[in-house]
């Protein structure tokens, strides 16, 4: 058994405690770690955020209590409590295989070849990769499923979406993804990048696994997700070669006329491909031998006869009639350049040319943004039809497999297909209308997000005239959760809607839809997703209004949420630019909460004096607050919690008789005030506190009654942080 004083359990034990910081209960054992690391050492040390600044704190740790058995036994009763690393059991099946599935043996041999050789501390990892459409994703999955007896520890699937560097996913994201298939909770996932590959690869390590992850954009998006666990196969799928990624290449490339023709038969059925042979080899030219075109094409055999004549241009009467399928069209500003015709878009337009005049509308105009999950309640909105009408449409442009139906029931572009969508949407409806549409989506989903954030969180306050005129409604949520589950759906066209609005010019709805994702940065630890949408947020402030109010929300917003990622010295920053901002517009409220979060960025630094002084700062700019100011009436409660967060400090600083005094008289507020949450944490800090001072006594009633408390509220993490205290008091006692 490993030595509890040795420097590899030190290190193991600060390292389990950093990576457990998704949740409360991980910060508050991160934030008593650094007052015992503070205490042992003798002096102030800087909380640790890589590798190598955690072995180097673990070092003067291990000097310190090597010597001096009372240490020792602190940082032993500490090591004995504190959070083991998050598991995970989940055993994830791969997304279904399609129906019918045609060749590809020599591609299927190579996957073959590298799934079964001998382990020889190389990772196991293959690149599949062909032009859109071509079924490198189909192979993929069909391999996976086939072979799936070969794993038994489970089949990740994670889509990168690595159509561009815009859309392409991080691999923190990813990560969180994979660590969700296996089974991680969600609060249990580490907030750090660095972590979460320490996680995945540790729980995938001794696991017989198969790792897909498709569309994939560079080697660089992929190289965190790789392991060199002895059972793990990962197959990378690309539209081309990844420069920098040592991979067997797997190439796919067009079925042949032979196999495109099986397929054709497999789609249609014998008698159906028999009875178009006059057309067959016209077909089969132009799909060109992609399984998307020839599935596409397949629908189209029932009418042989219509295959080589062309058909009336869907939508308004005054659009003017398409020719036979023409060069596809990409949109570069505000000119078009033409690129060479592929199968993909030609079987795209085929299939466009056949769509009745309301379902080709709604293909072109939900095609302005890479939606990543598209609805019929927005397509509705956005179209002006009834919501029965927009669900048969999206169903009708599946059918035709112009879009992809998701695993939550909603629909999606393929890249390509998007791509011949917007072009179509510019060349047949016009620059206003286009506009006119994105707007509406934006316009949608922004009123969405607010409604789902005032009922998410009703306490808290938000700026812009959205929330002034839906305060106070009823929305269409019947508990707070059941907002967050809509903003959590939501997400990805919450952000998404970010970026449009940004792009659009119009700063007011970036304003309000960054402060719509609150809660999932406070209740749902989003914060990697989220993180584009905040960036957009300060950017645009600064260009739009700044010095003002806003600019201080925003940037405590994205600071926040850089805190989260341990981003600390760009948190500093955006924080120290929101104190600046608030102070300038005269919001002294504002003022103090920027200052009071920079505190509470100290803290998580372990720079307690620091930490204290600027809560100390917070206070004393509350006090400028008149009667009559905008914040007013909140100044009891902001008061309480900066005494709390003084208490914290000063824990931290090891003046545990006013530590005790500042918890007290916040505990005292939150009681009277019957605020049983923030009771419950003050209970918590003060336990905390009697502890670190040699009175175990005293914490364990602050303990039990912080316990039934939380029993009410269902605070998983929190008691299972109530728990380890309980446990350290008990052995101290001893």
């Amino acid at each position: 058994m490993l030595d509890p004083m040795s420097l590899a359990a030190i290190t193991a034990v600060l390292g389990a405690v950093g990576a457990g910081m998704a949740n409360e209960a991980g910060k508050w054992a991160w934030e008593s770690a650094g007052g015992l690391v503070r205490r042992i050492v003798g002096q102030e040390v800087a909380a640790p955020t890589g590798p190598g600044e955690l072995s180097a704190v673990a070092r003067l740790v291990h000097e310190s209590v090597r010597d001096d058995p009372a240490l020792a036994r602190a940082w032993a009763a500490f090591a004995r409590t504190a959070p083991l690393p998050a598991t995970a059991d989940g055993i994830p099946v791969l997304p279904p295989s399609i129906r019918f599935f045609t060749d590809r043996q020599g591609p299927m041999r190579l996957l073959e070849r590298e799934a079964s050789r001998k382990a020889d501390g190389r990772p196991r990892l293959a690149l599949i990769h062909g032009s859109e459409g071509i079924g490198t994703s189909a192979l993929a999955v069909h391999w996976g499923c086939r072979e799936a007896a070969r794993f038994p520890g489970g089949q990740l699937y994670a889509d990168l979406r690595g159509a561009s560097a815009g859309t392409a996913l991080d691999s923190a994201v990813v990560l969180r993804g994979l660590l969700v298939q296996l089974g991680m909770d969600q609060d249990d996932i580490p907030p750090g990048a660095a972590d979460r590959r320490a996680s995945f690869r540790r729980c995938v390590a001794d696991r017989r696994l198969l790792v897909v992850l498709d569309h994939a954009h560079s080697s660089a998006q992929v190289q965190p997700l790789l392991t060199s666990a002895p059972e793990v196969f990962t197959v990378v799928v690309a539209r081309r070669p990844l420069p920098g990624l040592d991979a067997v290449p797997v190439p796919v490339g067009p079925l042949s006329d032979k196999d495109a023709r099986r397929l054709l038969t497999d789609l249609a059925g014998s008698q159906t491909v028999a009875a178009a042979r006059a057309v067959l080899p016209r077909v089969l030219e132009r799909c060109g031998g992609s399984p998307y075109a020839l599935r596409a094409a397949a629908p189209l055999l029932l009418e042989p006869e219509a295959e080589g004549a062309p058909a009336p241009e869907p939508g308004p009467a005054s659009a003017p009639a398409l020719a036979d399928p023409a060069p596809p069209r990409h949109r570069t500003g505000e000119a078009f350049s033409v690129t060479g015709r592929d199968p993909v878009r030609t079987a795209a337009e085929r299939t466009y040319r056949g769509l009745e005049p309301g379902a080709a509308r709604v293909y072109r105009l939900m095609s302005l943004r890479e939606w990543p999950a598209l609805g019929p309640d927005v397509v509705a909105s956005v179209a002006g039809i009834p919501e029965a009408e927009a669900a048969q449409s999206l169903g009708v442009l599946a059918g035709g497999q112009l879009l992809e139906l998701t695993d939550t029931g909603r629909y999606r572009y393929r890249p390509a297909i998007r791509g011949h969508a917007e072009a179509t949407a510019f060349r047949t409806d016009g620059i206003a209308a286009c506009s006119a549409a994105m707007t509406g989506t934006v316009r949608w989903y922004l009123r969405l997000a607010v409604r789902a954030r005032l009922a998410a969180l009703p306490q808290a306050w938000a700026i812009g005239p959205l929330y002034d005129e839906l305060a106070g409604t009823s929305g269409p949520y019947g508990d707070e959760g059941e907002a967050l589950t809509a903003l959590r759906a939501e997400l990805g066209n919450l952000v998404q809607a970010v970026l449009a609005a940004e792009e659009f010019g119009d700063p007011d709805s970036v304003y309000q839809l960054c402060q719509a994702l609150w809660p999932l940065q406070l209740k749902a630890g989003h914060h990697d997703e989220i993180l584009p949408a905040l960036r957009a947020g300060a950017r645009v402030v600064d260009t739009h209004h700044p010095g003002s109010r806003m600019a201080g929300r925003m940037h405590v917003l994205l600071a926040l949420n850089l805190m989260e990622l341990w981003h600390y010295e760009e948190a500093e920053t955006h924080l120290t630019a929101a104190v600046r901002a608030e102070a300038e517009a005269g919001h002294r409220r504002g003022q103090a909460s920027a200052v009071e979060s920079l505190g509470l960025l100290r803290l998580r630094q372990w720079r307690f004096q620091e930490a204290y002084a600027c809560f100390e700062e917070a206070s004393a700019v509350l006090d400028g607050v008149g009667p009559d100011d905008e914040g007013a009436r909140d100044l009891p409660r902001a008061r309480a919690l900066l005494e709390r967060h003084r208490g914290r400090a000063l824990r931290g600083l090891g003046g545990f008789p006013e530590a005790r005094e500042r918890l007290e008289s916040a505990l005292g507020f939150f009681r009277a005030g019957a605020d049983p949450y923030n009771a419950a944490r003050t209970l918590t800090d003060l336990a905390e506190t009697h502890l670190a001072e040699g009175r175990p006594e005293s914490a364990l009633p602050l303990i039990d009654e912080a316990t039934a408390t939380l029993d009410k509220e269902k605070a998983a993490h929190h008691l299972a942080h109530l728990r380890a205290l309980r446990e350290r008091c008990l052995s101290a006692q001893e």
